[in-house]
């Protein structure tokens, strides 16, 4: 019985023996096992559908890479970009504490992850967009220190993947200042990437976003005006409402007419005899009403005849030929001549090929154009219906506050 008894343990330890041996011999198992199904494909696709503005996609991507790789920290930064910039679409700055617990921890993650200075790089580079997007206290100061540490790094640029050079850096730090409304600042990094090689993959959007950084530093004339005036500076076409609040924060026009027009005159101190009824919940719905009250042109109410309501539009943007005829009835109201809005009446043709003498809007045109107020293409036409950006809107401010020696 002892020995029947030995056999049966010894069969069975070989047994398990057996199993273990064959278990260990066996082939692991691979998550992602063809060549084109790897983390470093996924995260570069990743990293393009998120410039294309395709965030859920990427997120598909980031998340791919990641399970075929749990360690890949660009994978690991990647899903914690696109969950930033998805939690700032879908919740504005208002975002729930989840969410951006989960963005911030993808980033501490993956910077225990990094195994190459092309990864820290990456790893930097995510750190500074995503602290842009979130915009959390004292973000800019972080975002500035991730830019250095990124500069620091010995990198191979070959090996960035989609970074493709250090330049990227400058890249992101400008875009970082642009939301920070630190225009010189922004100038001056996508300066640099333009500085730094022709063929980059940066130099081209580089180059949009110096020319809109220039714009806007020129337009402040070296000084940093009110909030109004920084946000404009960004828009690529100026809203009737803020319009109004330009003219009312940057120009002042409410002391200068109080102080130019005469209080007999038909236009001081009058109130619109409608109130618009799209104002209501505008946030320059005071700034609104003072251009009303001062009946500034081009920025008429309008007339519903289906509701039998008055509407300002506050929305609406700012065509550039109703712009050239708020700057004529500035300057109208501002010196007391009334010939200026006549002062080019009767020319049989035009020096702008897409404004007719006939037209509305010709005498402004012609009164902006010849004061420097407003500028034309190099083919001399005007774009009179096209929308006038926040950096022409602000220069030409500048423009008029320096003809009129507002201080």
């Amino acid at each position: 019985m002892f020995y029947s008894k030995y056999i049966r343990n010894s069969v069975f330890t070989l047994l398990v023996l057996t199993l273990l041996l064959t278990a260990g011999c066996a082939k692991k198992d691979v998550r992602c096992p063809t060549p084109e199904d790897n983390p470093q494909f996924h995260y570069v696709r990743g990293m393009e559908l998120l410039e294309k503005g395709k965030i859920d996609s990427a997120l598909d991507k980031f998340n791919r890479a990641v399970y075929c790789n749990a360690d890949y920290a660009p994978g690991i930064d990647g899903r914690s970009l696109a969950i930033a910039l998805r939690a700032r679409r879908e919740f504005g700055m208002d975002f729930k504490h989840s969410v951006v617990y989960k963005a911030y921890d993808g980033l501490y993650q993956a910077n225990k992850r990094t195994v190459s200075a092309e990864e820290e790089f990456a790893h930097q580079l995510a750190t500074m967009r995503l602290y842009t997007a979130l915009k959390p206290k004292g973000w800019f100061n972080t975002v500035g220190k991730a830019y250095k540490s990124a500069k620091k790094l010995d990198v191979k640029e070959p090996l960035l993947l989609y970074y493709d050079g250090v330049e990227a850096a400058d890249y992101f730090m400008g875009m970082a200042a642009i939301e920070a409304r630190d225009f010189a600042r922004a100038r001056d990094s996508f300066a640099a990437v333009l500085d730094a090689r022709q063929d980059s993959k940066w130099s081209e959007p580089a180059d949009v976003e110096w020319k809109l950084a220039d714009r806007a530093v020129r337009a402040m004339g070296g000084r940093m005006v009110a909030g109004v005036g920084r946000e404009i500076a960004l828009m690529k076409s100026v809203p009737r409402g803020d319009m109004a609040a330009l003219l009312v924060a940057e120009l002042g026009i409410e002391r200068l007419f109080a102080g130019a027009i005469p209080v007999k005159s038909e236009v001081a101190g009058l109130k619109p005899i409608n109130m618009p009824d799209d104002i209501g919940n505008n946030p320059f719905k005071d700034e609104i009403l003072t251009t009303l009250k001062w009946k500034v042109r081009g920025l008429e109410l309008t007339y519903d005849n289906n509701t039998g309501t008055f509407h300002f539009n506050p929305n609406e943007a700012v065509m550039r030929r109703d712009f050239a005829l708020i700057l004529e009835d500035i300057l109208v109201k501002l010196t007391g001549n009334e010939a200026i809005a006549a002062s080019f009446f009767g020319h049989k043709s035009s020096p702008y090929p897409d404004v007719s003498p006939t037209s509305a809007w010709y005498n402004a045109v012609m009164n902006v154009t010849t004061r420097g107020l407003m500028d034309t293409e190099l083919s001399g036409e005007f774009r009179p219906d096209e929308p006038v950006s926040g950096t022409e809107a602000l220069l030409a401010v500048r423009v008029l506050r320096q003809k009129i020696r507002v201080k």
